[in-house]
């Protein structure tokens, strides 16, 4: 009866979540879709520039809400609630402080932000205004990515999915509105996207008034050791949104260079996608995060080490098939979001699709073992691997891939480093893979 139990557990946490971060991923790809319709390739330009900053403002809020409930579940598991409750109240603390770090330069410093990414001529001022109004968002992004996380973790996996969905689908609808009856243009897709966050969280707010809830706003004190505890273990989750960021910013910067503003604009389709697949690898590695927490904290290893291989099997087969599926259907996947019926754009992209989306299965099994070694209180691996797949091996890999082998080497740079950070990440899953006297290495 124990492993049915545990398998039950495992399906409704991950599957739940998936649905919830599947549709948060649909945030930038609705806007990609219904800017490429109404703006053309200088929206889908501006809006494939602005996006790293959304990886930065959506990372840090995964950081602290993962980094927070990790602690909280743990704290839970063993009965002890008012610490438990003393790291939900420095995390939100913590939600102020990185709200205000994105606020200012959304205040002042949005059009030197564009320059600095590489936007120019036409593509400047609709780059500007989206990156403004995503700034200005920026604590509504926060603070809902750690509420979700938090809600997750204190018994309601059903609330924080639902919630994920209402906002999503808010922005897909506010999207169309805006963009096409009221013809707000790219203000009204960034404008659709920020409220969106706002939906989910009134969206979460019964959980408040739910007779099991243990989040509660009791008076605390501001605790430096805790703040640091819940982004050590949330850091893996700000590197993977980090990393795409930076490796959005890389792209950019190479493809401008060798293709210019087309090229960015097939890069936009591939970048969008791969968006929508990591937010489900995020998904199942939301979804065990609970388990692996709470089976954690009561010692119970066994289970916890169960719930890891379902996740990895699970994501690495939906992996699998997402990469089946774009290298057969690159061709009218990419024609979705060519509305101007570019012919070098479409087969940019076509071919970047296929060779891109190599890394999906490396790429899904490094976000589950990363968020297992953060899930057991072992940040320094988790860290460890994180770093490797989005600075230390990406960076070089696609300087010197794009200089020896043009667009084909960019389109590599990510499958490659993906497997070799997976390589590295299995060794260090073996080594720390037995439970003993109560850790994990």
């Amino acid at each position: 009866m124990e492993q049915p139990s545990c398998l039950r557990k495992f399906a409704r946490y991950t599957s739940l979540s998936v649905l919830g971060t599947l549709g948060v991923s649909c945030y930038i790809l609705a806007d990609t879709f219904f800017i490429s319709r109404g703006l053309g390739a200088d929206g889908l330009t501006a809006l494939n520039l602005a996006i790293p900053v959304y990886n930065f403002i959506f990372g840090a809020g995964l950081m602290l809400g993962m980094g927070g409930a990790t602690k909280f579940s743990i704290c839970k598991s063993q009965g002890d609630e008012e610490k438990a409750n003393h790291i939900y109240l420095n995390t939100l603390y913590l939600g102020g402080l990185f709200s205000v770090l994105f606020l200012l330069p959304g205040l002042f410093r949005a059009e030197e932000l564009a320059v600095l990414l590489g936007a120019e001529g036409a593509v400047l001022p609709l780059t500007c205004t989206y990156l403004r109004w995503l700034l200005l968002f920026s604590p509504a992004f926060i603070f809902n990515n750690i509420l979700l996380c938090f809600v997750r973790n204190d018994g309601g996996p059903q609330l924080s999915m639902a919630a994920m969905i209402i906002g999503s689908l808010s922005n897909i609808l506010l999207d169309y509105l805006f963009i096409f009856p009221l013809g707000m243009g790219i203000f009204g897709a960034i404008f659709a996207t920020g409220l969106s966050p706002l939906i989910s969280m009134a969206a979460m707010a019964p959980h408040w008034r739910s007779k099991g809830h243990t989040l509660r706003f009791l008076p605390t004190k501001p605790d430096p050791q805790t703040a640091l505890q819940t982004m050590a273990l949330g850091f893996p989750s700000l590197v993977a949104q980090l990393s795409s960021g930076i490796v959005m910013i890389l792209f950019n910067f190479l493809i401008l260079r060798l293709e210019g503003n087309i090229g960015v604009a097939a890069y936009g389709v591939i970048a969008n996608i791969a968006l929508v697949a990591t937010g489900v690898y995020t998904g199942v590695a939301q979804g065990v995060q609970p388990l692996l927490s709470s089976f954690y904290g009561q010692g119970d290893y066994h289970q916890a080490r169960k719930v890891q291989r379902y996740g990895v099997v699970t994501a690495v087969l939906i992996a699998a098939a997402t990469e089946l599926l774009l290298f057969v259907f690159a061709s009218p996947v990419t024609a979705v979001f060519n509305s101007e019926g570019l012919a070098p754009m479409q087969t940019m992209a076509e071919g970047g699709l296929r060779l891109y989306f190599l890394s999906s299965v490396f790429a899904a099994y490094n976000t589950l073992l990363s968020n297992f070694f953060a899930s057991v209180e072992l940040p320094l691996p988790a860290q460890l691997l994180s770093i490797l797949r989005g600075f230390v091996l990406i960076i070089p890999m696609a300087f010197l891939l794009a200089a020896s082998l043009g667009m084909t080497g960019v389109w590599l740079a990510c499958p490659i480093t993906e497997f070799l950070a997976a390589l590295v990440g299995f060794l260090l899953y073996k080594r720390c893979r037995c439970f003993q006297a109560g850790r994990v290495c």
